[in-house]
């Protein structure tokens, strides 16, 4: 049975741009599966990630799973400790490897808000794959994210719709794996330690969770949960809250898993460590909350406003001045890390 998850945000990225009159989005540089909003970790976030690889070959219990979001930036973050695990300890021994793989998993994707167009989504397996070694996808997606983008209450549904499915999977493991390893994005990581830990606050902003980059936030199950079989059976289950499969042909449509009111999904979680930072050279960095996505869709209304006026306004939010906030996962800078 699962005990323990461990989540990590991608590590500092670069950036993108997106005209949210006519939904086009723009990248000054290159990305490596063409694909504007779907960037490459700057240099600066490389370093990072191999920072992130040495603590996490130090973690007990040591992940037995490994789940991704599908954007480039989550996956390269994450390739330097594939690297280490897929990397004989002993070169005249190929067998000393560890055994990888990395399933990659929509349902852990981007957050985009809505919008009046279809944002972009990730490149395909077969395309990673060209990139990345060891991946795989088990089998059809848990959920796949709207493509006209998400409510936050809709991000917070769809996040714990996919991790009751990927814990139950994991509880229905003849391996019986005991930790999973996660990576993913700001606003998901926020909604993550909602979710697992039942604890949605009344303001949607108030900053509860760490989301830096490369920071490693760690969840412990509450007690002891029977699980009720496989993963279909499981989710079946009262304790589970599912009420249905979710349906590609209603993505917008997300099954309630009942996780709120403290009750977290499958049994609740405890979180023990909130985006820690402490094996990074640059400590916390690049923090991030929904706050920021407020102002931001604020100022855009503003900044239209002002347009049709010919009122001059600033180019970007006055709480993001490093980059352009076009979906939750931008680099904007919080200094402090969020009180909980």
């Amino acid at each position: 049975m699962l005990e323990t998850i461990y989540i990590v945000r991608h590590g500092y990225r670069s950036n993108w741009t997106v005209d949210p009159k006519t939904g086009t989005y723009a990248t000054a540089v290159p990305t490596p599966t063409g694909i504007p909003s779907d960037p490459a970790l700057a240099s600066y976030g490389v370093a990072q990630s191999e920072q992130l690889a040495t603590h996490l070959l130090s973690l007990d219990p040591a992940p037995e799973i490994l789940v991704s979001s599908p954007y480039y930036r989550c996956l390269q973050t994450l390739a330097p400790y594939v690297t280490h695990l897929a990397t004989p300890s002993d070169p005249k021994d190929p067998a000393s490897a560890s055994p990888v793989s990395v399933t990659v998993e929509p349902g852990i994707g981007e957050f985009y808000g809505r919008a009046r167009f279809t944002h972009p989504g990730p490149a395909s397996l077969e395309v990673l794959s060209t990139h990345f070694d060891h991946l795989r996808a088990e089998g059809e997606p848990i959920i796949v994210p709207a493509p006209y983008g998400e409510s936050i209450p809709m991000l917070h549904d769809r996040v714990a719709y996919c991790l009751t499915r990927l814990i139950a999977r994991a509880d229905a493991d003849p391996n019986g794996p005991k930790a999973i390893l996660l990576c993913t994005h700001a606003a998901a990581i926020i909604a993550m330690g909602r979710v697992l830990t039942g604890r949605m606050p009344e303001e949607v902003g108030e900053e509860d969770f760490g989301c830096f980059t490369c920071g490693l936030s760690t969840f412990k199950r509450r007690g002891t949960v029977r699980p009720a079989g496989g993963v279909e059976a499981s989710a079946a289950t009262a304790s589970d809250g599912l009420v249905a499969k979710w349906d590609p042909a209603q993505p917008d449509e997300v099954p309630d898993v009942g996780w709120r009111g403290g009750k977290g999904v499958r049994g609740g979680w405890e979180c023990v460590g909130d985006s820690d930072c402490s094996f990074l050279d640059g400590g916390e960095e690049r923090g991030w909350h929904f706050h920021m996505e407020a102002e931001r869709i604020v100022h855009e209304q503003a900044k239209a406003d002002a347009e049709a006026a010919a009122i001059p306004l600033p180019e970007t939010p006055p709480t993001d001045t490093k980059a352009p906030a076009t979906a939750a996962d931008h680099d904007g800078s919080s200094p402090a890390k969020p009180k909980r």
